[in-house]
């Protein structure tokens, strides 16, 4: 079986989906660096990138959409529709985690 393709759109323009095979959600959380929010507050008050943040996000990004398409290979789908994926903080103001979480439909096309 090929790569899963993934598609943040519900519908696909000229592919047929043959078979809905089920609902794939995953999830990865982190603790935030206590060196990182020092630095980066910092940035809030001069302005500016994080790049250790964008780092975090991005490997965080590419491990639940690797998750993804293994559960949907699970569920014996080729691809993933509504695919979206988002981030948010999760504890208490001293015990920060971030959190990416995705969701979308496994699917076979053709």
């Amino acid at each position: 079986m090929n790569d899963i393709q993934i598609f943040t759109t519900p519908i696909l323009d000229g592919i047929k989906i043959k078979e809905y095979k089920g609902i794939v959600i995953t999830r990865n959380v982190r603790a935030i660096n206590i060196v990182r929010d020092f630095l980066t507050s910092f940035r809030d008050i001069f302005g500016g990138r994080s790049a250790s943040y964008q780092d975090v996000m991005k490997s965080m990004q590419d491990e639940v959409i690797a998750e993804a398409k293994e559960e949907a290979r699970r569920l014996g789908a080729n691809a993933i529709v509504g695919f979206s994926l988002d981030y948010d903080n999760v504890g208490s103001k001293n015990k920060s985690l971030l959190m990416a979480s995705a969701k979308g439909t496994a699917v076979v096309i053709e």
